[in-house]
């Protein structure tokens, strides 16, 4: 079986990216057409600039989130500087939950809980995309490791 990769989606990402875009736009031509001559430094305009920190933030959160079935184990690592690898055995998979709230619901993402026995028995992983079909695969993938 190949391997399945699930990453946070990025649709919430791209929509801020337009949105800040959108601001910065807005801001810069306001500057140039009305603001420019009333406050007479330009000072203020580098504050635009800083509004596209927050969807770069956003993007290295979702590019240093990643979860892989790989044959019979989920590993599942976040982090940059100090990275943090959780190893399931797919065989150790008791249940895996959807949760969708609304805004999830409309942009067909949610958060899949994934159930093990043991220990630290539940791991959250946020905001994927096509949920329902991704807990489907991953029940078949436990249920298929159980029996070899």
């Amino acid at each position: 079986m190949a391997d399945l990769t699930i990453r946070p989606t990025s649709k919430f990402l791209k929509f801020g990216v337009v949105l800040a875009a959108v601001i910065v736009v807005g801001l810069e031509i306001a500057w140039l057409t009305a603001w420019k001559d009333a406050v007479g430094t330009s000072w203020p305009m580098l504050i635009p600039p800083l509004l596209l920190i927050w969807p770069a933030q956003r993007w290295l959160r979702w590019r240093l989130t990643r979860a892989t079935i790989t044959g019979d184990r989920l590993r599942y690592e976040t982090g940059m500087a100090s990275k943090t690898t959780r190893n399931i055995q797919l065989s150790k998979v008791q249940d895996v939950r959807v949760d969708q709230r609304l805004l999830q619901r409309i942009f067909n993402i949610g958060d899949l809980s994934i159930e093990t026995a043991g220990e630290t028995s539940r791991l959250v992983i946020p905001n994927v995309d096509s949920p329902q079909e991704l807990a489907d695969e991953m029940m078949d993938r436990s249920h298929k490791a159980a029996l070899n």
